[in-house]
């Protein structure tokens, strides 16, 4: 019988969150919430404005505390880890904010240099110069190298974001709504780099959004996040066809247009 933390092709989970808790007073956001992500894999987080995506998230690289459960990452538990223990887990998991998070003052080259210079060890041998140039070529970006974050678009900076967190070669990497405030064409373009390099570089990513395009065409697999807990799961087809009405009303926007 397989075991319940194993994949049906027999891989353990890089992530693995179990009855994760969180409460803000009597707000109860998180209500004992699972997750488990396997090597390779897309997995997007369904889920209203307030419903507690970005907590989750949050929790899981201890940049919030939760308040009880178990978080699992690359074989660590993360919640009883040392500070620089936690530091190492956290260089094997990039993190895309939502609003991009360049620093304003640096050049496109001088944002990706400031992670290397931070963990000189990720850099695996290779030239530093040429790590970033390789690094924005795989965004699509090479040619903005000396531009200013202002001198962007939102489209540019949400790659510039990507190629830092890229450019230390994480095993996971953690969407906060990559969609978010982009032109539906600038959306796409942003979606189909995110499938490019799972494809590419093989990375394992957990992409949080209530855009049900991306969902749609990004995921291997959907969670939806209601009532703090795990509320069903399965690939974008299987949800999109449940006959659950809380399930459903995630679907009906979108299926509205799909299918007039």
């Amino acid at each position: 019988m397989m075991e319940a933390n194993e994949h049906s092709s027999g891989q353990k989970p890089l992530i693995e969150i179990r009855e994760l808790t969180k409460s803000f007073g009597n707000n109860q956001v998180l209500c004992g919430f699972n997750l488990q992500l396997f090597p390779g894999e897309n997995v997007v987080i369904l889920g209203k404005s307030g419903s507690g995506k970005s907590v989750l998230i949050k929790c899981l690289i201890r940049l919030m505390e939760p308040d009880s459960g178990e978080i699992t990452i690359l074989g660590k538990s993360v919640i009883h880890l040392d500070q620089k223990t936690l530091d190492q887990v956290r260089t094997e998991v990039g993190f895309l904010f939502q609003g991009s998070a360049l620093y304003d003052s640096m050049t496109v080259r001088e944002n990706l240099r400031f992670p290397l210079r931070r963990h000189p060890e990720r850099k695996r041998g290779q030239e530093e110069e040429e790590l970033i140039h390789q690094t924005l070529r795989s965004v699509g970006l090479e040619d903005a190298i000396d531009l200013m974050p202002a001198e962007l678009s939102g489209g540019m900076k949400r790659r510039v974001a990507l190629a830092r967190t890229l450019i230390l070669r994480p095993k996971i990497i953690l969407y906060d709504e990559p969609t978010t405030g982009l032109d539906p064409i600038t959306s796409n373009e942003i979606i189909q780099l995110i499938l490019q390099l799972q494809k590419e570089l093989g990375t394992t990513s957990l992409i949080i959004t209530h855009d049900m395009d991306c969902a749609r065409v990004i995921s291997n697999r959907v969670i939806i996040l209601f009532d703090g807990i795990n509320y069903a799961e399965g690939t974008y087809d299987e949800l999109s066809r449940s006959q659950d009405p809380k399930v459903r009303a995630f679907f009906k926007d979108i299926n509205e247009r799909l299918h007039g």
